[in-house]
This record gives C-alpha cells, sequence and structure tokens, in this order.
C-alpha cells in the first residue's frame, strides 16, 4: 500500500516511496519498455531495490509515487544537484498500460510546483533519449524548453543515442 499523501495533481496522487512498495517498483524498473526509456540495462533483484529505497532515506532527494486512486502507476523522482544554485533534475516513469494518460505530465507539473514553491530551487532541468519521444512531449507541455542535444551520449538497447537536455527556470513555470 503506498505510503500517504504528499500532494494531489488533477489526476494523480504523489506519495512518498514506502518499503511497502518494494515489488511495485522492481516491476517497473525491469519492465522491458520501461527500461528503455530511462536507460537501465541490468535486471534489479528484490534485494536490490529495496536496498535502493533504504539508501534514499540518507539523501536530500524527493522519491515519490505516482498514484490514481490510491494505487501506483508509476514513480518521479527530484534530485538535488546543486543546493547552493538552486538546481536538480527530475526523473519519472510510469507503467506502459498507464501511459497516454497525462499522468506523467500532472505530477511533473505539481512536482516541479513543489520545487519552486517549497524547496525555492531556481532551476529544474530533464533529459530524454531521442528514442523516447514521449519523455520530450511531458517536458514540453510542462514548458521545459531544449537547452541542448548531447549527441550519441546514451547507450540504449544496444545503439548509441542522442540525449536532450530540457530546462525550465522558476520564472517561467505557470502553474
Amino acid at each position: 500500500m503506498p505510503g500517504p499523501l504528499f500532494c494531489e495533481g488533477d489526476t494523480v496522487e504523489l506519495r512518498p516511496v514506502e518499503e511497502s512498495d518494494v515489488a511495485f517498483l522492481q516491476r517497473l524498473v525491469n519492465h522491458p519498455r520501461v527500461r528503455a526509456g530511462i536507460g537501465n540495462s541490468d535486471p534489479i533483484s528484490r534485494a536490490e531495490e529495496a536496498a535502493w529505497i533504504e539508501s534514499t532515506a540518507e539523501d536530500d532527494d524527493i522519491h515519490l509515487l505516482i498514484c490514481v486512486d490510491g494505487d501506483p502507476v508509476g514513480s518521479l523522482g527530484l534530485f538535488i544537484e546543486r543546493p547552493t544554485w538552486g538546481t536538480a533534475e527530475v526523473g519519472y516513469s510510469l507503467m506502459p498500460d498507464h501511459w497516454n494518460n497525462g499522468y506523467a505530465t500532472d505530477a511533473l507539473r505539481r512536482l516541479c510546483a513543489y520545487g519552486f514553491d517549497e524547496r525555492r530551487l531556481h532551476k529544474i532541468v530533464g533529459r530524454a533519449y531521442e528514442t523516447n519521444p514521449a519523455s520530450s512531449r511531458v517536458l514540453e507541455k510542462v514548458g521545459f524548453e531544449q537547452e541542448g542535444v548531447l549527441r550519441r551520449e546514451a547507450f540504449v538497447q544496444g545503439e548509441h543515442v542522442d540525449l536532450h537536455r530540457y530546462g525550465l527556470l522558476a520564472e517561467e513555470f505557470d502553474q
């Protein structure tokens, strides 16, 4: 069962990751279609996923489940890059049977509002592989602008692909 409600979007609830979420998160990161979008190539065991959840208690990052009607459908995080600069990076993933419902966009919009309003961030960045145009669309719908392309930077499913970098400044964010 997901943790307590942290915040709500229009269609999703964001809840803290709990130990009881290990099985869901393991299924999520191991799903072949999800793995391709996040560039994960190694299988993740239940023990590895549990250890990762435990390690998050020691960092300043934000790790949340994306839930719909109380059930987890994905995850997202806000990874503080440089606290003195006020910068962070976002990452998100959804189970494929929940794609194309606007859940990632809603969750990302709410996470950005939290980052800018409550964490006093100045800039949030996101990255998307050229092979994952849906992730680029999510970033663009929230207001991120493409800042550059790292040519053949990533190795995804056996090939080197471009990595697109996006950025959103606090003053540009339209809640």
